[in-house]
């Protein structure tokens, strides 16, 4: 009996990458039409078998880049052949939820395996025996311990957001999975002679459905993505990997790792003022969706108790929440049932929503690559979104570093209708750095930038870089200063 089903048409810029067709239809009914410069770059590299280190901005389709040709390539009926790891439990979701939308109409399974769930629930699905695995390091660790999962078969390994991964607080997970795979070389390791790589060969027919891909030199193939690698993360990373390894940078994305559609501003605040500003921002604003990144726990904790209590709809998302609360948290972001979602850094890369309007740092992170990726939630996939950054006086260090790596000036924005408050007179004064929901040791700022003066263009020493008077952006002026956010229906 024939499918009589209307199907979208298969892309065809895919198909030109070596795609076969049974991924393409899974990529016509997801809506991809044309591959972003990622996809270009990276699909035909990772189909000729090559170890990969890829660089793109936040949001613009590197899972599926890595996904495809997995996927493409994966022998049907052999258990954990692809591994992929990720730093959190929501990007484990969202990992594992894209693979299975592109991977609609071929025979290849995967599963997503995380702390915060039992592993019996994890466990069903494991031993129907899925050819892909996304996880975190712990969760796999503890699957390796129990010998309820084996990479003996491991062909494909990926580590997303590599420069997480291989960070202090996840090297020695990673060093300790990899090292369980035959043949896997370590960091510890001698350097070995590169293999020779093979050739491309011209008009070679993708490999269909069943048949297995040598990876080019060794028989097993790493990719490793991230928004942002630094120089000693490339390095760490080229430890693992064999010859021929190519690193593939997005143009511009090692200059700035920010997309251009995100209209980014800082806000310059005192800590008293702070919790006022970002009320009187999201009422003028009134965003779609919007996510306002805490540094602490317990500081999102208190925030969504006061916007709540002052009638703006929200909820709180970090790690002291049960797995299966942030799951009903996240699932009601997305479906729209509030609009305003306060966040760790745990959700900077573990939240793929649409529609994502409006990202606020209510506290600047230390880390400026943290920014970036907090950032990197809205203008997904060419859609456009606004960056507010509240700074206070002592923090103009950390928005210079920020500055410095993204390799632009963000501009002074004032809200219409805000005026500072003098200090109360009950404020108690913290040292420099710490808010009043800090735990840890503050950071004492070297150079403060006053306010309503930027920095020049970027340079390596922020004390060499000239102030220049910006205008400040004035926001909000015709929205009037009495609007309730309200949710959304």
């Amino acid at each position: 009996m024939s499918d009589k089903t209307e199907h979208p048409p298969l892309p065809q810029a895919f198909a030109d990458l070596g795609v076969r067709p049974s991924i393409l239809r899974g990529l016509a009914e997801a809506s991809f039409v044309t591959p972003s410069e990622i996809q270009t770059m990276l699909i035909p590299r990772a189909l000729a078998g090559v170890d990969i280190l890829g660089q793109a901005r936040t949001g613009t389709g590197k899972t599926a880049a890595f996904a495809i040709p997995i996927l493409q390539h994966a022998q049907r009926g052999l258990a954990t052949q692809a591994l992929i790891m990720v730093p959190t439990r929501e990007l484990a979701v969202q990992v594992e939820a894209e693979i299975q939308r592109l991977a609609k109409y071929t025979t290849i399974r995967s599963v997503p395996v995380y702390g915060g769930q039992k592993i019996t629930a994890q466990l069903k699905f494991l031993n129907k025996g899925p050819e892909i695995v996304v996880g975190t390091p712990g969760r796999l660790i503890d699957l390796l311990d129990r010998r309820i999962i084996s990479l003996e078969n491991i062909r494909f390994v990926v580590l997303d957001e590599v420069d997480r991964m291989l960070d202090i607080g996840f090297r020695d997970d990673i060093r300790n999975i990899l090292s369980r795979i035959k043949g896997m070389r370590t960091s510890e390791d001698e350097q070995e002679p590169a293999a020779a790589a093979t050739p491309d060969q011209p008009g070679q027919a993708a490999p269909v459905a069943g048949e297995a891909a040598t990876p080019a030199g060794h028989g097993r193939q790493m990719m490793f993505v991230s928004a942002t690698i630094s120089d000693e993360i490339e390095k760490l990373a080229r430890r693992y990997m064999r010859e021929p390894i190519e690193k593939l940078i997005v143009a511009g994305s090692d200059a700035r790792p920010t997309v251009a559609e995100v209209e980014q501003w800082y806000l310059a605040v005192q800590p008293w003022d702070k919790y006022r500003l970002l009320r009187t921002l999201l009422e003028q604003e009134n965003p779609d969706l919007a996510i306002v990144f805490c540094k602490t726990k317990r500081g999102a904790e208190k925030l969504a108790k006061k916007l709540h209590a002052d009638g703006i709809e929200c909820r709180e998302i970090h790690g002291n929440l049960a797995q299966n609360k942030r799951e009903h948290v996240m699932k009601g972001f997305r479906g729209g049932k509030f609009d305003v979602l306060i966040a760790t850094d745990l959700a900077s890369r573990g939240i793929d929503v649409a529609d994502i309007s409006h990202i606020i740092n209510y506290d600047i992170p230390d880390d400026p690559e943290v920014y970036v990726h907090r950032v990197g939630r809205t203008a997904r996939m060419g859609a456009k979104g606004k960056a507010f950054t509240l700074v206070g006086r002592e923090q103009g260090e950390q928005l210079t570093k920020v500055e410095n790596l993204i390799n632009m000036v963000i501009p002074l924005a004032k809200l219409e209708g805000f005026e500072p408050r003098p200090e109360p007179a009950d404020w108690t004064v913290l040292p420099p750095g710490m808010t009043p929901d800090s735990p840890s040791k503050p950071v004492v700022s070297r150079y403060e930038r006053p306010y309503g003066v930027s920095a020049g263009a970027a340079t390596a020493d922020p004390a060499e870089r000239p102030a220049v008077a910006l205008p400040p952006r004035t926001i909000g002026s015709k929205i009037p200063i009495n609007r309730r956010h309200k949710r959304r229906r």
